[in-house]
Order: C-alpha cells, then structure tokens, then sequence
C-alpha cells in the first residue's frame, strides 16, 4: 500500500470555536458539501444516520451523484476542540483509486474568531497512488468550496421573532 498522504485546508471565521464546533459536527453534508468541484461529486443523501451526528461510533452511509458510496464513521469527537472520522468502503469511481481516509475537522481560536481547519490523510490503493497529486488539488478546491459554504451557515443570522404589535 502507498504512503498516506495528509491534505488540509482552513479558513479564518469570524465566530466563537463553541458555537463553530457546535453548529459544523451536526451539520447536514448536503448544505456544504452540494457543488461538485473538477471530478469530485457533491454529497447527494445521508443514509443510515441514527439520530444527530454527534457520538462517537455512529455511523452512516454517504451518497455522491456520480453513484459512489461510502461508509462514515464517527471516531473521535473533542468538543470544542477537535471532530474525526473514517470512511471505508469506498464504491463508484474512487474505489479504484482510495481504500480508505481518515478526517478531521479542527477548531482554534484566531483573533476575535476561529480558525477551522479540515483535514484528510488518504490512504490510496496503488492506481491512486499514481494519480494522487491530481486527487489532493482537486480535494483542495473541493474543501475550499466546503469551507465557503459552511461560513455561510456560521454566519447566518439567527431568526428573529416578531411580536405582534
């Protein structure tokens, strides 16, 4: 098996790491991760989800539209500061190229906000190895799309009750 290789991208936020960490583990994947990027797919569904992502050992199944597959599990959840995952079990047009990847979205206080870090280590099967550097520069877009959306979410403003009057 090829050597892991380790990308990340981050992305300075202008929100308490509470709240940042609180609002992204939970997350639906369909609201950052919907547009696709070169040849990596948007996340089309969830299945197999029980209850809110939030413990450690759950899992799930995660769909892409170009029909691939994967298996999401939780593996280690640190509030405020850290959240990890594996997916395994990969189907459709990456299986060839990736047997596994490891996770992690991290939370650091920068500034007046926090800095949100993701990270993927991808373990590739020998076919991947050799296109590996074309995979992690798409994956770099992919995770800044990613990164834009979800500051979109943090940043929403909180719906605000009207009171007859």
């Amino acid at each position: 098996m090829a050597t892991p290789i380790t990308v990340e991208q981050s992305r300075a936020i202008p929100i308490a790491r509470q709240q940042a960490f609180d609002v992204t583990l939970p997350i639906p994947l369909t609201a950052i991760f919907s547009r696709r990027y070169a040849l990596l797919p948007p996340i089309k569904q969830v299945r197999g989800q029980d209850g809110i992502w939030s413990r450690v050992g759950q899992s799930r199944t995660v769909v892409t539209t170009d029909g691939g597959t994967m298996r999401e599990l939780l593996t280690d959840v640190d509030a405020p500061h850290s959240f990890s995952y594996r997916l395994s079990d990969i189907t459709g047009p990456m299986r060839p190229l990736v047997d596994s990847i490891d996770g992690t979205w991290e939370f650091v206080p920068h500034g007046t906000g926090t800095m949100i870090t993701w990270r993927w280590t991808l373990h590739s099967r020998a076919l991947g190895a050799l296109v590996m550097p074309l995979i992690t520069s798409m994956w770099r877009g992919y995770a800044r799309q990613a990164l834009e959306l979800l500051s979109a979410q943090l940043l929403m403003p909180e719906p605000t009750e009207h009171t007859p009057g």
